[in-house]
């Protein structure tokens, strides 16, 4: 998609450096201030191809030389490698606002995740899948492992603890991917942001949609290059997934729901479904909702029915983040 006519001043200067090729570009990044560098980068990464008439215009503006057919494509990751060849790793970090790099060692990870506070790990735990915390607790002392199982919500202790009891040896590569992810959570920890709430307020938008337009947000998510997809997917839940859960769980989550909010809920729904749900009610229960089912709903708008079946969907959010179940999309992820 080309871009407009109009092109702010730091996105003709971006266009420019991107144009002339590392060599030359590194050295004039060496001038620029921090600040400057910075709106040059956030210019650059809302370039993405410049039509060849559009980008002769921007050098003729700049008197600069440009060597006939260039074009500009991919603007972001042409200014990354300018980036990442003329200023070292420290300065390309500070420019981007990101953290610092993980301990250089991996013994240094295993110590350092030791040293958080058991309640804040537990709690950070509680959002990775029960084989990644179990794989994590085998490899902490036996000390600082049980300060953070006592702290576990009980559905999750008693799930980790069983991964833990029948684990063999860990696959370099498993061990690899999960050193990773403690990288992430001890730079996470180290620059004091903690990401749970906003993959929560995504997770509650997603959660008001429909699965089209959910798989295409989340596919919008994973283009722009989010690191928490994996996370947010592990917040979603839709009532349709109720034929997924445990027996369990399917108890667990009608529990105490007023019968008119699943009757609601179950009007219209495919067969599969309103037995799941049928069968993890009460004998009376059951037969009050089908009675109710078996009237006519004529009247009842399909936007009652939604907002039900979404209020339901959004009481399995809930009680799977206090660890009583797992949510489909969360064992998905894992």
């Amino acid at each position: 998609m080309g871009l407009p006519v109009k092109l702010t001043q730091a996105q003709k200067a971006a266009a420019i450096l991107v144009a002339m090729g590392k060599p030359s570009a590194g050295r004039l990044l060496k001038f620029f201030k921090q600040e400057e560098l910075k709106a040059l980068v956030e210019a650059a990464r809302r370039l993405r191809t410049i039509p060849q008439a559009e980008l002769e215009k921007v050098v003729q503006e700049f008197e600069s030389e440009f060597t006939e057919g260039a074009g500009l494509l991919d603007s972001a990751d042409s200014m990354d490698r300018i980036l990442t060849d003329s200023l070292t790793p420290e300065e390309v970090s500070v420019l981007m606002g990101r953290s610092e790099p993980p301990p250089a060692s991996m013994e240094e990870v295993w110590g350092e995740i030791e040293k958080l506070d058991a309640d804040r790990l537990a709690q950070v735990l509680a959002r990775e899948h029960p084989q990644t915390v179990a794989v994590i607790l085998a490899h902490m002392s036996p000390q600082a492992a049980s300060k953070v199982v006592l702290v576990l919500g009980k559905a999750q202790r008693g799930e980790v603890m069983r991964r833990m009891a029948s684990m063999g040896q860990v696959p370099p590569a498993a061990r690899t991917v999960i050193e990773k992810r403690i990288a992430e959570i001890l730079r996470t920890e180290a620059n004091g942001k903690d990401t749970s709430a906003g993959q929560a307020r995504v997770a509650s938008v997603l959660n008001e949609m429909d699965k089209e337009q959910i798989d295409e947000v989340i596919g919008d998510l994973e283009e722009a290059g989010s690191e928490d997809v994996a996370a947010i997917r592990g917040r979603l839940f839709t009532f349709e997934e109720v034929v997924h859960l445990p027996q369990k769980a399917r108890v667990a989550l009608l529990d105490g729901l007023a019968t008119d909010l699943v009757t609601l809920a179950l009007r219209n729904a495919p067969k599969d479904l309103a037995e799941a749900v049928l069968s993890a009610l009460g004998a009376r229960s059951r037969r009050m909702i089908e009675a109710e089912l078996a009237m006519p709903a004529d009247g009842i708008p399909a936007e009652e029915i939604i907002r039900a079946r979404r209020r339901i969907a959004a009481t399995a959010v809930e009680l799977s983040q206090q660890g009583l179940f797992a949510l489909p999309s969360a064992q998905k992820a894992a």
